[in-house]
């Protein structure tokens, strides 16, 4: 198991983002006919809790697995490992979790072979 190997950044995932997602979830992740992706974080415990990747689903690799594997909604599979590292880079960077220069990836998990 585990993640491919690959890695992308904020900007690069502000790009796929933009061509590939934000027709549901608009422009920055503030959600239209797909959901909300940015903000609510402290809401859960309100009487208007906002469920989004910064308040209730911030995990790297949960989030990788399903963009690789259900989004886009109406083409899931389409993007390649690098544009979903992206991705998931953007969102978790409209969230506040990761700084704008800040790179996903996975690296060999046997870093000492050679």
């Amino acid at each position: 198991g585990g993640l491919p190997e690959g890695s992308g950044t904020v900007a690069a995932g502000r790009e796929v983002f933009a061509t590939q997602c934000a027709r549901c979830h608009g422009p920055k992740g503030e959600g239209d006919v797909g959901p909300t992706l940015a903000g609510g974080q402290g809401t859960l415990r309100t009487a208007r809790p906002l469920k989004t990747v910064g308040s209730y689903w911030p995990y790297s690799t949960t989030l990788w697995d399903f963009v690789n594997r259900a989004m886009p909604f109406d083409k899931p599979g389409l993007l390649k490992p690098p544009e979903v590292y992206a991705v998931v880079a953007y969102v978790l960077n409209l969230n506040g979790i990761i700084g704008d220069a800040d790179v996903m990836f996975v690296a060999d998990p046997r870093p000492d072979v050679r």
